[in-house]
């Protein structure tokens, strides 16, 4: 655990044992990467993609090269792009990219990450590079639910230095 990824306000997971929660002493193995990982969620959940990306990126900076937390970021800040691609500017071409790339980035990343139902995210990407249309009514689940956003979670993006 890396001093510069503590949080001790950072509770546990609404639900289940995902992979980063350590039950045995009530911790996140990265308490900031859970917490970027609800604000991302939430925003994402609330079509609010560019304050997503944000939060996914602000957190990435936060890892070397290679690690786990690392690819499960930057994988979620392509998610966050590449839906941003899809809806705000209509570039499909743009979102199939980023989402190819998102789905590189999740190679070996566990199904649970950080309370993210990755599973579902690799299997709305890959259908989406055929068929867009499927993002439509999609959301993330996290913690087996699909939050959307709050005042804190628009408050959390507009803090990131951007």
């Amino acid at each position: 655990m890396d001093d510069h990824t503590r949080d001790p306000t950072v509770g546990p997971p609404d639900a289940g044992t995902p992979t980063g929660w350590h039950p045995d002493r009530d911790v996140w193995e990265h308490a900031t990467c859970r917490r970027a990982t609800v604000h991302g969620v939430r925003l994402y959940n609330a079509g609010e993609y560019h304050e997503s990306h944000d939060c996914f990126e602000d957190e990435w900076y936060n890892y070397g090269r290679g690690t786990t937390e690392s690819k499960f970021l930057h994988g979620m800040v392509q998610v966050a792009a590449g839906a941003y691609k899809h809806y705000d500017f209509r570039d499909d071409d743009g979102m199939r990219s980023l989402f190819d790339t998102a789905l590189q980035y999740f190679h070996g990343v566990p199904n649970d990450f950080y309370g993210v139902d990755l599973l579902d995210v690799r299997t709305v990407l890959t259908n989406a590079l055929n068929d867009p249309e499927v993002l439509h009514g999609w959301q993330i689940r996290l913690d087996g639910a699909t939050p959307t956003a709050r005042e804190v979670d628009v408050r959390y993006a507009d803090s990131l230095d951007h």
